[in-house]
């Protein structure tokens, strides 16, 4: 889903994103941005220990920018770290509401934003700002044709997601693997 949805943003060599979400599709859309030429990532979550795993992600001192949003504000680390003007790509990959309106206020103008995380409640978003700048914005529903490219980018060594896997269980303890997953304790990514 990482993958498609930034072959959908059309990402160019040099690009600064933002990724909105360090779940297992925020982390993989982070890796895959870096993959397709991204210089910089800026993510954002809520959870500290999932925010350290994407900084450790960085393949660059600096490459990664984390921000939880519970202690600053997004649009003003994005405005910091891109001199006002705004990120090229945004991926939306929590699904939260109050993320999602506020893309417009985080991309440059001329840019994209991808809808990856799906909201489960409709939300409002500032249309006029979207027409200002001029954003393309692109929604993503699982992934297509990007599988054959998947696998070559993990045997290439290219992405690496053995560090998404925060916990492992034996088959035998299969129950309390779900009821682990399903409590997601803080800095859980894949079970």
């Amino acid at each position: 889903v990482g993958v498609h949805g930034t072959v959908k943003a059309r990402i160019t060599p040099g690009d600064t994103a933002v990724v909105i979400g360090a779940g297992p599709i925020g982390l993989v859309t982070l890796l895959a941005a870096f993959a397709a030429g991204c210089a910089r990532v800026i993510i954002s979550d809520v959870d500290d220990a999932k925010l350290a795993i994407a900084a450790s992600l960085a393949k660059v001192p600096g490459a990664v920018v984390s921000v939880n949003v519970r202690s600053a504000r997004l649009r003003d680390v994005v405005a910091r770290e891109t001199d006002g003007w705004g990120a090229d790509a945004i991926f939306e990959c929590s699904g939260n509401e109050k993320a999602a309106a506020e893309i417009f206020d985080l991309v440059r103008p001329g840019g994209v934003a991808v809808m990856i995380g799906i909201p489960l409640a409709p939300f409002l978003h500032d249309v006029s700002l979207g027409c200002v700048k001029e954003v393309r914005i692109e929604h993503v529903f699982r992934y297509a044709h990007v599988f054959p490219r998947c696998i070559a980018m993990l045997a290439s060594g290219t992405i690496d997601v053995a560090p998404l896997i925060t916990e492992t269980f034996p088959f035998a303890e299969s129950v309390e693997a779900f009821e682990f997953a399903a409590r997601q304790p803080p800095g859980t990514v894949k079970v």
